[in-house]
């Protein structure tokens, strides 16, 4: 999979962090979107279920981020960002065990460097933000914040709220060039992860 990682829209020098970060992903988040979707995740509980097991690998795969020291101090509110409990708890409401148990995640995140963590945990924010939309789909079967759609129901704060506080401190970390370029280079890498995890799930 080819990916850019240059931004080449006008007055990329004056755009935030995080917009850079999105026009720069978008052609890899754009093709997950579209693999989502063509597995038609919500035309039933059975077929959600397969949806929940691509949640539930990706946040474990990650689940180390939420200790990151660095990541920590510039978002103190990192541990209530976790969303691996509700999908499990989610997964069990539909009678289904946690898949993979025994294997180790694809990706260890506890000692990674701060801006490839930031790219990593932009993709799980990214999907919290969208989840909107999917929270209704999910109603259309009957699961809501009670039931089977925990994990994609919106923070108490607000999901906009909750990503303006997420974007504000990605905007203010003072990172080189190089640096930056691990960070795309990481929400890359967690773009191609959860597409493989669809695949696999929904093949």
């Amino acid at each position: 999979m080819t990916t850019t990682t240059t931004l080449d829209a006008p007055n990329a020098a004056e755009a935030s962090r995080a917009k850079r970060l999105k026009a720069n992903t978008q052609a890899v988040h754009q093709r997950l979107d579209n693999r989502i979707m063509a597995g038609e995740p919500f035309r039933d509980r059975d077929r959600y279920g397969l949806f929940l097991e691509v949640q539930y690998l990706f946040h474990r795969d990650i689940e180390a981020l939420y200790r990151h020291p660095a990541l920590r101090a510039v978002l103190p509110d990192l541990e209530g960002r976790r969303r691996l409990a509700p999908i499990r708890q989610d997964l069990a409401d539909l009678g289904r065990g946690v898949p993979d148990a025994d294997r180790a995640p694809a990706f260890g995140g506890g000692d990674v460097d701060l801006p490839t963590a930031f790219g990593w945990l932009y993709v799980a924010e990214g999907s919290n933000l969208g989840a909107a939309f999917l929270y209704k789909a999910a109603a259309a079967i009957g699961l809501d914040a009670g039931f089977g759609a925990r994990h994609l129901a919106g923070h108490p704060d607000g999901r906009a709220q909750h990503w303006r506080e997420f974007t504000a401190a990605l905007d203010a970390l003072g990172l080189t060039p190089e640096e930056d370029a691990r960070v795309i280079a990481g929400a890359e890498a967690a773009f191609v992860r959860v597409h493989g995890l669809v695949d696999a799930a929904f093949a």
